[in-house]
């Protein structure tokens, strides 16, 4: 999605951990721009407005200008993040420019909305199978995310991703059968969970029976 936000950054002379230790302490931390066909521009940005970034509506699907000063100003999506393991602090952030007038390949989450009558009225279980969908469109046309209403839904009767509304020029990749949510009877469930079970007692039984004939007894 499209916004306008505009993150200020600056070119970056030198790398190696050393010097992102000092950009940290500054409350700075390391960055790469790089793609269309450009060279890499290693920067430094303030990870406060990158996490905002994320933590937005349309979180990693947003895309926003990088204004590297006295280098350029580019739109660009978030690539790729590293996090402190134990802090979780934001330490370093791939951002990958964007032809606004080509096609983008990006994964749009999905949410369900309302309380089906499956489990209201028939005391059915709601299982959620797809929680998000890849769709090919330019920039501009990527949607925030897909809301579906489960409110109609009984037991037996689901949602797949062909009945999602698709706007002109966004093309969904995910196989239109996908089951994206469904009402089952607790029998179902509890016959999926048990089949589910089932093959990993077998798996463990068929590597438990060589092991039992494996040594012969030592004659004397």
């Amino acid at each position: 999605m499209r916004t306008d936000t505009v993150v200020p950054a600056i070119a970056r002379s030198s790398r190696g951990k050393n010097e992102a230790r000092r950009l940290r302490v500054s409350g700075k931390i390391p960055a790469v721009i790089y793609g269309a066909f450009k060279e890499p521009v290693p920067i430094s940005v303030n990870p406060k407005d990158i996490t905002r970034i994320m933590r937005s509506k349309s979180g990693h699907n947003s895309i926003f200008d990088v204004d590297v000063e006295g280098v350029e100003r580019t739109p660009v999506i978030l690539a790729d993040e590293q996090f402190d393991p134990v802090k979780g602090h934001l330490l370093h952030v791939d951002l990958r420019r964007i032809d606004l007038t080509r096609k983008l390949r990006v994964s749009i989450p999905i949410h369900t909305t309302g309380e089906a009558k499956g489990v209201k009225q028939q005391g059915g279980i709601l299982d959620v199978v797809t929680r998000s969908i890849e769709i090919e469109c330019v920039p501009d046309d990527i949607p925030t995310d897909y809301e579906v209403s489960v409110t109609e839904l009984m037991i037996g009767s689901g949602i797949r991703v062909s009945d999602l509304p698709v706007k002109p020029g966004v093309r969904i990749l995910t196989p239109g059968d996908a089951v994206v949510a469904h009402v089952v009877g607790m029998k179902e469930e509890a016959a999926a969970a048990d089949g589910k079970a089932e093959p990993e007692v077998v798996k463990k039984g068929k590597k438990e029976e060589p092991a039992a004939a494996a040594a012969p007894a030592k004659k004397k």
